[in-house]
């Protein structure tokens, strides 16, 4: 992960895992989790982006974790995961999506679990995991309505651009080169509001989202 600051008040975060796609390995989902942690106690910070390196946002879980069988191992992974949803659901302050590429399963999840999204042109989101597991549902619901949720996690049907913006999945398409550019300009306006209004505005948004239960048995 790396961190810089374009402005007053926003953070810019970036997940270095171009060679994987951005999979989220346990150390990846552990690095976004300690830097959010961080951020929610930083009170110069306002507003945050979060975007992957190269051309791909993320491909989701890193598969090859869940081939090792090792009770430790599965221990590790399970408690990261549910550390990783709860910390995004629930990052105190608004957190915006610089969508850079492809939002495939979990990386899908992670967009959606952020409270805004701007995509880049080659984006595109797809549930490719529905084929083997379940997938998490209520945040992309939230976002699309009932109907058109899910039709994504029953089928894997693959959403552009365009159309994640006629949807309501995304708030603005860039191009390719000015996503995380156009993320910054949204995440300056957010930013305007005092540090306590934005921490009240986004308790409001983890109330009425339905996930302010616990990580362990909230129902995605």
């Amino acid at each position: 992960m790396s961190t810089y600051r374009p402005d007053d008040g926003v953070v810019v975060l970036t997940m270095h895992r171009a060679a994987k796609k951005n999979a989220l390995s346990i150390a990846l989902r552990d690095a976004v989790c300690d830097a959010l942690d961080a951020l929610a106690l930083d009170e110069r910070t306002r507003c945050v982006v979060l975007t992957g390196d190269g051309n791909v946002f993320s491909a989701g879980f890193d598969l090859t974790e869940f081939a090792e069988q090792d009770p430790e191992h599965q221990r590790r992974l399970w408690a990261s995961s549910d550390r990783f949803h709860h910390t995004v659901l629930r990052f105190p302050l608004p957190l915006i999506a610089a969508v850079n590429g492809p939002a495939l399963a979990g990386g899908f999840d992670l967009a959606v679990m952020c409270d805004l999204r701007v995509v880049a042109e080659s984006a595109r989101f797809a549930h490719v995991e529905y084929a083997w597991t379940e997938v998490v549902y209520r945040p992309l619901r939230e976002l699309v309505g009932g109907s058109l949720a899910r039709e994504l996690t029953l089928t894997g049907r693959s959403v552009g651009a365009d159309e994640a913006v006629r949807i309501g999945l995304a708030n603005a398409v860039a191009p390719d080169d000015q996503v995380v550019e156009r993320s910054v300009e949204m995440a300056r306006a957010v930013a305007a509001m005092p540090r306590q209004v934005a921490v009240k505005a986004k308790a409001k948004i983890v109330a009425a989202s339905g996930i302010d239960g616990d990580a362990r048995t909230l129902q995605l």
